[in-house]
């Protein structure tokens, strides 16, 4: 690991936090939101604000590259200690994993046409990969996916339907999966488009992404032919590009959110007074912080762990569906803990714990949920045993 790019990302982290805990975190009281999450005025607003600190895509440096896995893991989990931080700091998913993307495969012209937006904050992306449950489409399962694309001269069709889509409603960048007689596709789009047209955006658990999660149908999209990423047949190939480290960059925000839920309960249990003493005196809510202690540090060191992996060169798909198991469920136990800690304060609205308890239960699923990277780490085991044992 490189010390001074390491100096540099630990510089750029203290700068991020002192940015969320001094401006973001008093916006966690500003009315423009609505059930799905902050409004794009809102969001401008505090990225004006990051632009002006400097510390806005604090991930990506002036000449375009990006940090290392290791030192983004430094900067992107100080922008979590409030889940406005990412949006702010432009640290957010999908738009964090789509920049990584394009920076990584783009040609200069689509980097030009829509990397940079994203990167100076001034646009939001969308990624539309799942589709609906209803459908029989790609879900956990890519291979199922339903919706195609085929050749006409020098564009390519798309239809299909999508769910799930984050940030679709006001994002102006797209970037859509498809299927054609070769296999997977992926283009870039402009958005808004007509061909696209969102049927609802879902009421979910979490509430921290503008436009939340929408359902959307696709009919007769016309992308040009230099839209797409690659050929025919290799955007599954990009999208283990963006897989990791997008799995691994939710692993670095949430641990972010719940070491502030943490910080609010342990400051509510060293104030509060119950049965003659301190909450944090009564063995029963003292452990619950000890064991909070215990799971963020196992997960801040199991993202180093695959960071590192990522920064060597590998893909990491073991060892980021390992990360994500470990930290997502990691992290909801140190959020179940603040909540219970702090009683009904803890259900309440008066502090960010009880969305920080329902985000990290979205994140189990987002990305992957826990028992799809379980069934697949546990085929890598039989794959290993069974190629030792030909051996």
């Amino acid at each position: 690991m490189n010390g001074i790019g390491m100096a540099r990302a630990m510089e750029n982290a203290d700068r991020v936090e002192a940015f969320v805990r001094d401006i973001v975190i008093p916006y966690e009281r500003d009315p423009r939101r609505d059930s799905h999450g902050p409004s794009d005025a809102l969001v401008q607003e505090m990225r004006a604000k990051a632009r002006e600190a400097g510390v806005l895509t604090p991930h990506i440096l002036a000449d375009g590259s990006h940090l290392s896995q290791r030192e983004t893991a430094k900067v992107l989990i100080r922008s979590g200690l409030s889940p406005l931080g990412p949006l702010a700091c432009n640290t957010m998913a999908p738009d964090e994993g789509n920049m990584y993307l394009l920076g990584k495969v783009g040609s200069p012209e689509l980097k030009a046409r829509f990397l940079e937006p994203l990167v100076s904050g001034a646009a939001r992306s969308a990624f539309f990969m799942t589709e609906p449950a209803e459908d029989g489409g790609a879900g956990s399962d890519p291979s199922m996916m339903k919706t195609v694309c085929h050749r006409d001269a020098d564009h390519w069709v798309i239809n299909g339907r999508k769910a799930f889509i984050t940030g679709a409603q006001g994002a102006r960048v797209g970037i859509i999966m498809a299927k054609s007689d070769d296999g997977a596709c992926m283009f870039l789009v402009d958005l808004p488009d007509r061909a696209i047209r969102i049927e609802r955006v879902l009421d979910t658990i979490d509430s921290s992404m503008p436009g939340g999660h929408s359902i959307l149908a696709i009919d007769n999209l016309r992308i040009p032919a230099d839209q797409m990423l690659g050929k025919s047949g290799e955007g599954f190939t990009y999208a283990q590009v963006r897989l990791s480290p997008a799995r691994l960059s939710h692993c670095m925000r949430w641990l972010g959110a719940a070491m502030r839920a943490h910080e609010i309960a342990t400051a509510y249990a060293c104030k509060r007074q119950a049965f003659g003493k301190l909450l944090v005196d009564h063995e029963g809510v003292g452990f619950m912080l000890a064991e909070n202690l215990i799971d963020l540090r196992q997960s801040e060191l199991m993202i180093d762990w695959c960071a590192d992996i990522l920064d060597g060169g590998s893909l990491g798909t073991a060892e980021s569906s390992m990360a994500k198991v470990s930290v997502s469920e990691a992290l909801m136990r140190v959020a179940d803990r603040c909540v219970q800690i702090m009683g009904g304060t803890g259900v309440s609205g008066d502090t960010i714990v009880e969305q920080v308890f329902r985000e990290i239960r979205a994140f189990r699923i987002y990305d992957g949920p826990t028992e799809v990277h379980k069934w697949s780490l546990a085929k890598k085991v039989k794959r290993d045993f069974l190629k030792g044992y030909a051996a």
